[in-house]
């Protein structure tokens, strides 16, 4: 294989490494793919650039999210615009992918703030409802030990902001990807590059619509995460907590309807009621549901335990009837099915954030 042909075929594994969230850093991506690709060892100079890397990332999101990626990013730069607005004290400036428009499936929002304490900005964040969390990471870069600080915030989509002292404001900060000065947008800076990129944009509409808008997920994330603490009887669920429990299920449903939002919901949802009331945990789920999830996913949660007996032959007629009857009856009897078969000593299971975050894309992509 020639060095060119070589090249190009690492910059495309690593891109395809990369796009499918396998791997998250450049220098990572390329390495192994590199090791994939090539049996011997590789020279650096064959090696792609990060760039390169990042325009065939840019390949794969326009093949597979199409027209859907141009609206995402859209709303992404709306959104990032809000959260500037709400830290406007901070000086926040928007950078990374949403910036420079290079989104994929599952980007984040990047900010940079400037505050003399990240709890400065973590008190705004809690004051307003978020959800976050605060995480120290330590980077060795020539020998010189950095700790930074980022805060996750968990929204419709999911913010990383990194928090500098307030002299840093006005640093030159130089892009991993092209080894410039990065690109990045104050308020005002990024409010006149929306209205020129969005001719037409009634922009404190749109603004004043996204508000208006209720995102149930940090709801469902502030439910799911106190069930890794919810013990279970060992006879019944060997696999041990509810939300192991409900990850599993959750990673069933995703291999029998990846398509399917309302059941995939239900799926992870479907006990979130025994960190709430264990003895009638169907009620305190349907309950604190409410108004948070459609009538499907409510039919096939409140009824995943009828299903148990249904199975059994123990259900009432009445009730055996009416869900014979639901167009949704298979698909409750399947629920049931993947509640029985989640409960797996030792599974291999995703994060409540990496499970959540799928069903955000998959609702984005029927939402087209």
């Amino acid at each position: 294989m020639s060095n060119v042909k070589l090249r190009q075929s690492i910059a495309l594994e690593a891109a395809r490494l990369m796009y499918e969230r396998v791997e998250s850093e450049y220098y990572t991506a390329k390495r192994k793919a590199a090791k994939r690709l090539c049996r011997g060892g590789v020279k650096p100079g064959d090696l792609p650039s990060n760039a390169e890397i990042r325009d065939q990332i840019q390949l794969f999101a326009r093949l597979h999210e199409g027209e859907r990626r141009t609206e995402n990013l859209k709303d992404m730069r709306l959104a990032a615009l809000a959260m500037m607005r709400l830290l406007r004290a901070f000086r926040p400036r928007l950078i990374g992918s949403v910036m420079t428009g290079h989104v994929r499936k599952g980007s984040d929002i990047d900010l940079h703030v400037f505050a003399s304490s990240a709890g400065l900005v973590a008190d705004i964040l809690e004051r307003e409802g978020y959800q976050f969390d605060v995480e120290r990471k330590q980077i060795v870069k020539h020998n010189e030990a950095r700790v930074f600080t980022h805060i996750h915030v968990f929204d419709r989509f999911n913010f990383e902001l990194t928090v500098y002292p307030e002299d840093k404001a006005h640093y030159v900060f130089k892009s991993s990807i092209t080894g410039k000065a990065i690109e990045r947008a104050s308020i005002r800076e990024l409010e006149e590059f929306l209205l020129r990129e969005y001719p037409g944009l009634d922009l404190e509409a749109r603004l004043l619509a996204e508000e208006e808008n209720v995102d149930p997920f940090p709801s469902f994330r502030q439910l799911l995460l106190p069930l890794e603490n919810v013990k279970q009887s060992a006879r019944y669920h060997p696999e041990g907590d509810v939300l192991f429990h409900l990850l599993q299920v959750f990673e069933l449903a995703k291999e029998q309807r990846p398509y399917d939002e309302e059941f995939l919901l239900a799926a992870l949802l479907h006990d979130i009621g025994k960190g709430i009331d264990s003895a009638n945990h169907v009620a305190a789920a349907l309950s604190v549901l409410e108004g948070l999830i459609t009538e499907r996913t409510r039919f096939l949660i409140e009824h995943h335990m009828d299903a148990l007996e249904y199975k059994a032959g123990t259900l009432g007629a009445r009730l055996r009837g009416q869900l014979e009857a639901s167009e949704d009856f298979e698909d409750l009897m399947l629920l049931r099915e993947l509640d029985s078969a989640g409960r797996v000593p030792g599974a291999i299971v995703g994060t409540v954030d990496e499970a959540l975050g799928f069903i955000k894309e998959v609702a984005r992509a029927n939402a087209e």
